[in-house]
């Protein structure tokens, strides 16, 4: 499939490689050093109405899918990998809403999201369900106007700075596998607790933390859906939109090692020949083959993204395949420049030693990539997912 251009893509890919070289990058170390929330990163993203990339134009967002959301987390992932999770989470949540919106969750949060008024992320995984996120141990009960929501989520990504969480949960009586229904809770909403902030080995800037409900009320209207249904959501929109937003980060996190391995080997020059450690036919021959497992991973994560915005009843395996194999490489990769750096990428947080870490933290990232590939090898032989 071709790669197709638009003139909104282009302009927001303008946009965001701009807001990259002004803000993102200059930040990008101690990002990862302190393992601060990019704060910078997402308030310049909604200055310039980047928040809004997955909400309908209708309602002042850009209309985007997922090409647009891949080729973007990956412009911002090059630089920041943190600030891209932290920003395609953001969109995730959106299109989860955006999905099935009433017009009140049009006019309280995706037009206050496509201003720039509002972060949104998922609230999904659980320590007792693992990575099996479709298995929400999380309750919800109605009381009059409201459901009060108990239990407590993991891993929630810009966790305590989001304006609102989009959280999985069963009803408190009782569902079948896979049944589960997906509220809004709003960031002030009573009986929400943040636990400690979770100091991760990579991604360390993206505000993981666990979050506790505990009688916590949320409105009706708040529902996204109709109770139960939300088993949909998983394969429809919770795994494509979340999934190209990975794969795009990690695609970044690839380019970036690659780029730090070609400036390596131009640069370095030995002091005994004059000559650059680029004229080694053994370096050559290992930058090559980082180049053309860049490309390849990068075909496969355009195709995927491609044919899901079109529809395209095949799509599934490509979706599924694209976050593994974009892990795979950045993993490889990263590991690559390591060596090609020699010395200088071993000091203390180097640039390319931080790559590695981040770029490792996609194998244990649900859906990790064990359970992506048996998903991928399922879908191609026409067996159920689940």
């Amino acid at each position: 499939m071709v790669r197709l251009h638009s003139p909104i893509l282009d302009r927001l890919t303008t946009l965001t490689r701009q807001i990259v070289e002004d803000t993102v990058l200059p930040h990008a170390e101690q990002v990862d050093r302190d393992g601060s929330w990019p704060e910078h990163s997402m308030r310049a993203f909604a200055q310039a109405g980047l928040l809004g990339l997955q909400v309908p134009g209708i309602l002042g967002g850009h209309g985007q899918g997922l090409h647009a959301l891949c080729h973007l987390t990956a412009l911002i992932g090059q630089a920041c990998p943190s600030s891209a999770l932290c920003f395609g989470m953001h969109c995730v949540g959106t299109a989860v809403i955006a999905a099935k919106a009433t017009d009140y969750q049009r006019d309280h949060y995706l037009r206050e999201i496509a201003a720039g008024r509002h972060i949104t992320t998922l609230a999904l995984s659980e320590s007792g369900t693992g990575a099996h996120f479709y298995l929400p141990e999380t309750t919800m009960a109605a009381q009059g106007d409201c459901y009060l929501l108990n239990g407590t989520k993991q891993f929630v990504t810009n966790g305590g700075r989001a304006d609102s969480y989009v959280v999985s949960t069963v009803a408190s009586g009782g569902a079948a596998e896979g049944d589960f229904s997906c509220m809004i809770v709003d960031a002030g909403t009573p009986g929400l607790t943040w636990l400690a902030p979770w100091h991760g080995f990579g991604m360390r800037g993206n505000s993981s933390r666990g979050l506790r409900l505990a009688d916590a009320p949320v409105p009706v209207q708040n529902l996204l859906g109709t109770e139960g249904d939300q088993v949909w959501y998983v394969f429809e929109v919770v795994a494509p939109y979340f999934l190209m937003a990975m794969a795009g980060t990690y695609l970044g996190i690839a380019q970036a090692a690659v780029d730090l391995a070609g400036e390596h080997l131009r640069n370095r020059r030995h002091s005994h020949t004059g000559g650059t450690l680029g004229e080694l036919e053994t370096m050559q021959t290992r930058y090559a083959a980082m180049w053309v497992a860049l490309q390849k991973t990068r075909a496969l994560v355009l195709e995927a993204a491609q044919r899901g915005d079109a529809g395209d009843p095949e799509a599934l395996p490509y979706i599924l395949a694209c976050k593994a194999d974009a892990g795979e490489t950045a993993v490889a990769l990263a590991n690559d420049a390591m060596t090609i750096c020699g010395g200088a990428a071993y000091r203390d947080n180097s640039r390319v030693a931080q790559l590695l870490r981040d770029a490792r933290a996609s194998h244990v990232m649900s859906p990790t990539t064990d359970m992506l590939r048996i998903w991928t090898g399922r879908a191609l032989l026409g067996m159920p997912l689940l």
